[in-house]
């Protein structure tokens, strides 16, 4: 089902709140536009640096233990598997996966908090605190997108903000970096900080840099996405779960046929292991 123009702006109903005084609480003038929908500019399949092929075109930096797991991964998915991607059985891809722009996605700016929504409901929404607090001294229970702080800055001292700076951490796995299974550490200690901002020729293209610092990897990577903003806005119903075929049984992936029977991924698969279910009668 497709929704026209469903999702509704809170920055702009956020712009209509007042104080008990009756001037406006939220002044918008002092932040950029970022309403609408957004979609990356890159073609092809969503990867985390948009400006080389995927899998091992990534170049990821990834320690060798890592890199030998990755190389797994993509043998297992040539064989009919899944590899290291979890998003097939639904699991939230996470940070930073989730910002290579799979779907749609939309911001909505307060003073307090921006928030980023996405098209696909198995990506978790991500809000981003601004209102200046520290880092919290009790540990949160880690989560897939994290835990975000981030900061409005005005470059050019014209008195509006034009970068968002970002820092998530504290997330939870397991986490991949694209769908060929580029793994992040087991750790979960991934720590990504991103810049996003407007080009300044068009302000309908969205940066974002972004820089992750993980076990997994060698040194920090980073690399550059770019979104643009959609002239005309058509939000689809996209959930993960609605004909997901797929069935994990143990650590083995199967799916259902057509007709309702289970069967194998790769050839020669061996069937699941029944051992609580009494034998089949003939």
């Amino acid at each position: 089902m497709i929704y026209r123009n469903t999702v509704v702006s809170f920055a702009g109903a956020a712009a209509l709140c007042v104080t008990m005084s009756g001037a406006f609480a939220f002044d918008e003038s002092k932040y950029p536009d970022l309403s609408g929908q957004w979609r990356r500019v890159a073609t092809g399949a969503a990867r985390y640096d948009p400006t080389k092929p995927d899998g091992l075109g990534q170049q990821a930096p990834l320690k060798a233990e890592y890199k030998a797991l990755h190389l797994a991964s993509i043998a297992d998915q040539k064989a009919g598997g899944q590899g290291l991607d979890t998003a097939y059985r639904c699991i939230p891809m996470g940070m930073p996966r989730q910002m290579s722009g799979t779907f749609p996605l939309e911001f909505v700016v307060t003073p307090q908090q921006t928030h980023i929504l996405f098209e696909l409901v198995i990506y978790s929404t991500r809000r981003i605190y601004t209102d200046g607090r520290a880092w919290p001294e009790e540990e949160e229970e880690p989560t897939f997108a994290g835990y975000s702080i981030g900061k409005w800055v005005d470059t050019d001292g014209d008195g509006r903000y034009d970068v968002l700076e970002v820092e998530t951490r504290n997330l939870k796995g397991p986490r991949t970096f694209d769908a060929t299974g580029i793994p992040t550490a087991e750790d979960n200690q991934t720590v990504v900080k991103e810049r996003l901002y407007l080009d300044k020729a068009d302000p309908n293209l969205l940066h974002l840099e972004m820089t992750t610092h993980d076990n997994a990897l060698t040194q920090p990577w980073s690399a550059t996405k770019d979104f643009r903003r959609q002239q005309k806005i058509r939000w689809m119903d996209s959930n993960c779960t609605e004909g997901n075929n797929h069935v994990l049984v143990g650590k083995e992936d199967y799916v259902v046929s057509g007709d309702g029977f289970l069967m194998p991924v790769r050839k020669d698969q061996a069937p699941p292991d029944l051992r609580y279910f009494k034998g089949a009668k003939k």
